[in-house]
């Protein structure tokens, strides 16, 4: 199976709710739901698309820590002490809502005919645009990898897109200061 193309709604939303800034990306999949919802959430598919693991139990209420993957705490000199998070709401195969530190990351999917549209919506901690418009980059490439690894069963190493993030940062920018 391929993917419904996503090239209309790629760019992901900027929100604002108070002094919070969110992003939501709506995508498209021409992928059963059951399967799209094993790519949220399962460690040997989370590598190919999502910068750390999730570890701990599945379920509402869960800690959870959040290591990154060798090769980004390589790259990046991150420290290996991992970020940890929690479990807000556990609804297979429908919603997956959890903290990574004070972010809030909400993935929703919805069955379609021919596949899924998962609607991924994030409110960051930080009220800080330029940050902001990293963060909105680095989620952009990473659901692109999502795409790829659904559609291949494989990805590019993540590590590897650190052009294509900064490429999409300024676009970013641009909506993110439309909301002051």
């Amino acid at each position: 199976m391929t993917s419904v193309t996503n090239d209309e709604i790629s760019m992901g939303e900027v929100l604002r709710d108070g002094e919070r800034v969110g992003l939501r990306y709506v995508r498209r999949f021409s992928h059963p739901v059951e399967r799209v919802w094993s790519a949220l959430t399962e460690s040997d598919q989370l590598q190919f698309w999502m910068p750390c693991d999730i570890v701990g139990e599945r379920r509402a209420g869960a800690d959870i820590k959040l290591p990154f993957w060798p090769a980004h705490v390589e790259k990046y000199k991150l420290e290996e002490t991992p970020i940890t998070g929690r479990i807000e709401v556990w609804d297979p195969p429908a919603v997956f809502q959890w903290t990574w530190g004070a972010d809030i990351l909400r993935f929703e999917l919805n069955p379609t005919d021919g596949g899924t549209t998962m609607t991924f919506t994030t409110w960051l901690d930080s009220p800080d645009l330029d940050g902001a418009a990293g963060a909105a980059g680095g989620y952009h490439v990473c659901l692109g990898a999502l795409q790829l690894l659904l559609d291949t069963g494989s990805a590019p190493p993540l590590v590897e897109s650190e052009d294509e993030a900064r490429r999409l940062e300024p676009e970013y920018a641009k909506r993110l200061a439309s909301l002051d």
